[in-house]
């Protein structure tokens, strides 16, 4: 039996750091109404509504004013969701799908129009029947659309580096690339990330820092990741909110504001902020 995800801190606090004007939320789900967009059936998990109209509000508590749309595990391949809401809301929003590889070039020119611009994959320790690495797809709507490929490892980035970096899509690795904070930075996963990064196609989602964390918040065992990331390549960083946090089973759910209040730690000053909420993802998304 699915079980029903934990719901979000439902009183976001205002940040206490000043968020750049043209700020991205790069990642983020939403869900429902349930009876029009039921889960799928091999879903681990359902979750109560979490609709467009709640997640604006989010935004303007935070400082935020567009966003990234990830097609959540709960719908399976099933695009339905993501491109009604996309549909609705191409003005702020794009979106990042699950995919098949016999998706015609014709759908991709659909979802293209209203604003999705990539597809993602799941690590094949984790993927639950969802897609896993494709290369073939990956070229396929490069050629089509210049479509990015995200995609979230589970500890084996090195397994799949060379083969991210062979095909010719933007790549953005969700969720810190989630590396075990307890390798610390001399560790080869580190190091792999790195020299990745130096490619000069990929981009780290600094988002979802309970996915990696061995701690509660404030997670202080990813902040060395986050600063020597920042650090490196600050020109590669983009970052997600990751709500609703689905998943948050018999852990914290910390609260958003809080959440954004990260970055104020991560960050030296106001330009790298601006790099990674405005710069960065109007680069990758705002076409």
């Amino acid at each position: 039996m699915p079980f029903l995800t934990p719901p979000p801190d439902p009183s976001p606090k205002t940040p206490k750091i000043n968020i750049p004007k043209g700020a991205w939320d790069c990642h983020f789900h939403l869900f429902g109404p349930t009876h029009l967009y039921p889960f799928d059936p091999a879903s681990p998990y359902v979750s109560d509504d979490r609709l467009p109209e709640t997640f604006f509000d989010l935004q303007k508590t935070l400082g935020f004013e567009k966003g990234v749309l990830i097609s959540g595990g709960g719908y399976g391949r099933d695009t339905k969701h993501l491109v009604d809401t996309l549909t609705h809301h191409s003005n702020r929003l794009r979106g990042i799908i699950w995919a098949n590889d016999d998706i015609e070039n014709q759908k991709i020119a659909e979802f293209n129009q209203i604003g999705v611009r990539g597809i993602r994959f799941i690590s094949e320790k984790r993927h639950g029947g969802l897609p896993v690495f494709s290369k073939q797809l990956s070229i396929k709507v490069f050629e089509q659309a210049q479509w990015q490929v995200h995609f979230y490892p589970c500890a084996d980035l090195m397994e799949y580096a060379s083969r991210l970096l062979e095909i010719p899509n933007p790549v953005v690795l969700d969720h810190f690339a989630h590396l075990d904070p307890r390798e610390g930075l001399d560790h080869l996963n580190f190091k792999t990330l790195l020299k990745m990064i130096d490619s000069g196609k990929v981009w780290v989602k600094l988002s979802g820092p309970m996915r990696s964390s061995h701690l509660s918040y404030p997670y202080q065992d990813i902040n060395p990741y986050a600063k020597a990331l920042i650090e490196y390549a600050p020109e590669r960083m983009i970052w997600g909110s990751d709500w609703p946090h689905v998943n948050m089973r018999n852990q914290f759910m910390p609260n958003d504001g809080d959440l954004v209040d990260l970055l104020g730690t991560w960050t030296r000053n106001s330009q790298q902020l601006e790099q990674i909420l405005v710069k960065n993802p109007t680069q990758l998304f705002d076409t």
